[in-house]
């Protein structure tokens, strides 16, 4: 399955399970990332990949005037429900129908990981930059770790592999901080670079069983809906054991997260 097509299928239906779960762990970046693009009030911005619209709500709320793309009508459609009056588009990145130079702030939360051309999307990035506006993205820091890794691990451990037809995100090898900021500098964004993100999710390891594997959510849980239920079963009490390493109070659990964010000036 080639990667596009794979993106498609992958996210199709799953806004209300996105927004459930995954979102509000990606939520704490929307901060960091809007600073890092000098969002504040009357600031022309460009959401791409927004998803249920976290970033573009924290933008409209510091009086960002914002355009707002998603591939998946699903997570257009929710975006637009969640801030009221959003222009949201629907775009499958790199292709960026908007014209050069009229954005002051270009910002997608966690998706160029999700692209099949990442170069391509931040040059296009780049053109719709108006000169001396900002790019700013976040991706998860690869190899895969922490909260992102928890289900694969339980996969493992249950001895369920990866299926060969699951594509290699093309986002794989540049999941670290020194190729995500040359990232940006090929594309012409000279003072391109990555920093790390850390924080901890606290959330019921049950919602997040729920509302990640169980939803189709990501690779694992595209593998997940694929076996039988005795290997479900399987895979789950791997995970519980292992979500217990990271127990907190009254049940919970404290998932760390690991990613990166790249910020360039045009």
């Amino acid at each position: 399955m080639d990667f596009d097509t794979y993106e498609r299928d992958l996210w199709d239906g799953r806004a209300d399970a996105y927004q459930s779960g995954f979102a509000r762990m990606t939520a704490w970046s929307v901060g960091p990332l809007l600073d890092a693009a000098a969002v504040t009030s009357g600031t022309r911005v460009l959401d791409a990949g927004t998803g249920p619209g976290i970033v573009s709500r924290e933008a409209v709320r510091r009086g960002a005037d914002v355009i707002a793309l998603d591939a998946d009508p699903g997570m257009a459609a929710t975006a637009r429900a969640n801030v009221p009056g959003l222009d949201v588009r629907e775009a499958i990145l790199p292709d960026l129908p908007l014209p050069d130079a009229s954005f002051d702030a270009v910002v997608g939360n966690f998706v160029i990981n999700h692209v099949s051309r990442p170069e391509e999307a931040v040059r296009q990035f780049a053109r719709v930059l108006r000169p001396g506006g900002k790019l700013a993205l976040t991706c998860w820091e690869m190899p895969p770790s922490g909260a992102l890794a928890l289900v694969s691990e339980a996969l493992e451990e249950a001895g369920v592999p990866v299926p060969d037809d699951i594509p290699t995100p093309p986002f794989a090898e540049l999941g670290q901080t020194g190729p995500f900021g040359g990232l940006l500098r090929d594309a012409g964004f000279a003072d391109g670079e990555a920093a790390r993100l850390r924080w901890l999710h606290e959330v019921d390891p049950e919602d997040w069983w729920t509302t990640g594997a169980l939803a189709r959510i990501g690779v694992n849980g595209v593998i997940v809906s694929r076996q039988d239920p005795p290997t479900v079963d399987k895979i789950k009490v791997a995970y519980d054991r292992l979500a217990a390493r990271y127990a907190t109070s009254g049940g919970r659990i404290a998932l760390p997260a690991n990613a990166l964010l790249a910020t360039g000036t045009r």
